[in-house]
């Protein structure tokens, strides 16, 4: 028998993936329905492989999207998130696959600097996302009281501010889930 998956989650790290399973969870999605794609850890770039992977995945994407979604999820380094929506575009004109639409429930979030100035954030402090020295945290696990701050401030329609820009735009990207029941 298999899973029903309703959720792709192409990611570059442990971290991304518990923060996002956390919080679909907390939005009422089934974690078991939630299939996901994490670069291999010391084998090159994570940044790298969810680029790579992403085309892929959304043309296995596209013949059954109906209740359906794919989420990639990257850091934006210096980058920021236009030059990784940008990365994500010249992926998917290398592999011949066409962009995603508007209509499409595919989402993607784009931590800039890295997602450890989300968790900052949303302990309560003011970040800058061109700062790179927010702490990470010793267990990827700990996230959880971060990720509930955030699922109450998504549920409120309404973010702290100031709020980091490429947190406001990952808001917009979840405002694609909506129309999808959890």
């Amino acid at each position: 028998m298999t899973r029903n998956v309703r959720v792709v989650l192409v990611c570059e790290d442990t971290q991304h993936e518990v923060f996002v399973r956390r919080f679909l969870k907390e939005m009422g999605w089934r974690v078991r329905d939630i299939r996901v794609e994490k670069a291999p850890q010391g084998r090159g770039s994570g940044e790298q492989f969810v680029r790579e992977n992403y085309p892929s995945e959304l043309r296995s994407f596209r013949p059954k999207p109906g209740r359906r979604a794919l989420i990639a999820v990257v850091d934006g380094d210096g980058r920021g998130v236009d030059g990784r929506l940008g990365d994500f575009e010249r992926a998917c004109v290398e592999q011949g696959v066409p962009s995603r639409t508007d209509e499409e429930t595919v989402l993607l979030l784009v931590p800039t600097r890295a997602i450890e100035t989300w968790l900052a954030y949303l302990d309560g402090n003011i970040v800058d996302e061109s700062h790179s020295g927010y702490r990470r945290l010793a267990h990827e696990r700990e996230c959880r009281r971060h990720v509930d701050v955030l699922a109450g401030m998504c549920r409120d329609r309404a973010l702290r501010l100031p709020a980091p820009l490429s947190l406001v735009a990952a808001c917009e990207e979840y405002g694609r889930l909506r129309s999808l029941p959890a």
